[in-house]
């Protein structure tokens, strides 16, 4: 099969390269196209795409797999999956790999990882995808484990219906220390919690609203508070007992559970824009 393979840490981030290493070592056409630098947290951005001439790009080589072409592209990995998608870096791939993401993706993290956001783009082209990452730990870094993970499920993925999005999330433990493969829901809150801050001097002080008219803010990241409830079918919970957690994802589509609030909302524009011919009528 011809795979893209893209990530949001970075065309140089050492996990593009071991899943580019693991897929071409299965025999797969492969082509690496990623941001040129850190797009975490971008989502399904593309970026202002309508007011820029074009985008730039470089060629890079990945190491120890110089035969693989690899392109670092001046924006975010849903970007660099759409140009892929229509033609850009050579024929359209048949399936779309993000990752390896140094950093968990569960819970409401989803949302905003763009590792999951360029498989989500994939999707919107009728390709298959899978976004794949590895929690934080302590060095080294085992890649060997997402990287086995993910190419266990490429065939797989291949033979599922158009568009379909599985998100992978793997513990940074070696394979034989791996709890086991568990079908996980997607939790409603995600592994880390925020605060924001201000900065004050040479000192930090929590925000005050309301906040002065320019500054500069911090946002800490953190692990959840001890004691919080977990739900034990969750990303977040079986991932942090060392299972590999698959969860399968949709991106955009009409909320069906919602037409009651639709026609609401249809009822009450309607009502305001007669309200306003009627108003510009009278007062010409």
């Amino acid at each position: 099969m011809r795979i893209l393979v893209t990530n949001d840490d970075g065309v140089r981030a050492p996990g593009i390269a071991a899943l580019t290493r693991a897929v071409v070592g299965a025999g797969h056409d492969v082509v690496v196209v990623a941001p040129l630098v850190d797009y975490s947290g971008a989502g399904a951005a593309v970026g202002p795409i309508h007011s820029r001439q074009g985008v730039d790009y470089e060629t890079h080589v990945l190491e120890g797999i110089a035969e693989v072409p690899a392109f670092g592209i001046d924006g975010p990995p849903a970007l660099a999956a759409m140009l892929t998608c229509v033609g850009a870096f050579g024929p359209m791939p048949d399936l779309v790999l993000s990752g390896i993401n140094h950093g968990a993706n569960v819970g409401r993290s989803t949302l905003h990882s763009g590792t999951v956001g360029a498989a989500l783009t994939a999707a919107h082209f009728g390709l298959r995808a899978l976004a794949v990452s590895l929690r934080f730990g302590e060095d080294p870094v085992p890649w060997d484990t997402p990287a086995t993970v993910a190419l266990a499920l490429v065939d797989l993925l291949a033979q599922a219906p158009p568009a379909t999005v599985l998100n992978v999330n793997v513990p940074d433990v070696p394979l034989a220390r791996v709890a086991g493969v568990r079908r996980a829901r997607l939790g409603t809150s995600g592994t880390i919690r925020s605060a924001v801050h201000e900065a004050a001097g040479p000192a930090e002080a929590h925000i005050a609203l309301p906040p002065a008219p320019s500054g500069t803010l911090r946002l800490d990241l953190a692990p959840p508070r001890t004691g919080t409830s977990q739900d034990p079918g969750t990303d977040a919970t079986l991932l942090s007992h060392d299972h590999v957690t698959v969860t399968a994802l949709t991106g955009v589509r009409e909320a069906r559970g919602a037409d009651a609030v639709a026609e609401q909302a249809v009822a009450a524009a309607a009502a305001a824009l007669a309200a306003g011919s009627g108003q510009r009528r009278v007062a010409g």
